[in-house]
């Protein structure tokens, strides 16, 4: 499909100038000289075009009222909220089967995912939202208005972040919901004297998610605040940690340990379903390594 952003013409930002613009929707983050380096006071001058402080076409705020300038203002606001649904509808469009049954949403759920999507500007997270519109045709209660409105506060810094998570997260043998474990420990046994620490830990922040990462999971709503532990695992009891790309399958060689791990809400359950992340090969490498201290491992 192609590329169906709005296409903006730069302007200068002036109460006095008429420099002539296109009269399109803005989105502020695309004014950015083709993505050329700008100094802050310019970034800060192009933020008058969302203001209607810029001349377009026929628009001269110099000449415009206080009144004027905000209908103005609104109207740009409203082209830009209802490109950015007609956006969004087209990607779902291209992910609803044609050979699968749809079901009606709920009127209350589509309202509100309207009322939400419109504000979304972002081509990335766009298509997030659309992947989100077509799953509820499909099978509507995939997705719960808590979700849509964490999504809608999440910026692409965070989604970044969750996609890292994601990739460093493992399903337990048939567990249906991601872990993100943080390490292990020896818990009891004749081992734990003569190790200088019974805790082993992942190292996360050295395959780019570093406790800050994870606090803004937490702070948006996607961990939980704590870190949990699985029960006492026992010995020879075969485990299979099934990642995105990869399957590891491991069996412990004491009945003294077990995993730490940080656990989805269930909005980061929902979310997960969204999120197609690629796993780092070096984490899964020294994953490895790192358990076969205490484990049996076959990847």
């Amino acid at each position: 499909m192609a590329n169906i952003q709005p296409q903006i013409a730069e302007a200068q930002v002036s109460t006095k100038g008429s420099t002539k613009a296109s009269a399109k929707p803005l989105n502020p983050a695309q004014a950015n000289d083709n993505g050329a380096k700008v100094s802050a006071s310019k970034k800060a001058l192009l933020l008058g075009k969302v203001l209607g402080l810029a001349s377009e076409e026929d628009y001269r705020p110099s000449s415009a009222s206080i009144a004027e300038r905000a209908e103005f203002r609104l109207r740009k606001l409203h082209s830009q909220h209802q490109l950015n649904l007609e956006t969004i509808f087209k990607l779902a469009l291209t992910y609803t089967p044609t050979d699968v049954t749809g079901e009606d949403l709920d009127p209350d759920w589509s309202y509100q995912f309207f009322q939400m999507a419109e504000q979304i500007n972002s081509r990335r997270m766009q298509d997030l939202w659309a992947r989100i519109l077509a799953s509820e045709i499909v099978k509507p209660g995939n997705f719960s208005l808590r979700t849509l409105a964490t999504l809608k506060q999440l910026t692409q810094r965070e989604a970044h972040i969750l996609e890292k998570a994601l990739g460093m997260s493992v399903k337990l043998n048939h567990e249906r919901r991601y872990k993100l474990l943080s390490g292990y420990r020896i818990h009891g046994g004749i081992k734990q004297y003569f190790r200088k620490s019974t805790l082993m830990n992942f190292g996360l922040s050295k395959y780019g998610l570093p406790y800050s990462s994870i606090l803004t999971l937490i702070d948006a709503g996607i961990l939980h605040s704590s870190e949990f532990e699985t029960g006492t695992l026992d010995k020879g009891f075969k485990i299979q940690l099934n990642m995105i790309d990869n399957k590891i399958a491991i069996e412990p060689n004491s009945n003294n340990l077990l995993f730490s791990y940080y656990r989805f809400t269930p909005i980061g359950d929902e979310l997960s379903q969204l999120v197609h992340p690629k796993v780092d090969s070096a984490f899964v490498k020294d994953l490895t390594v790192l358990l076969s201290r205490d484990f049996k491992v076959e990847s």
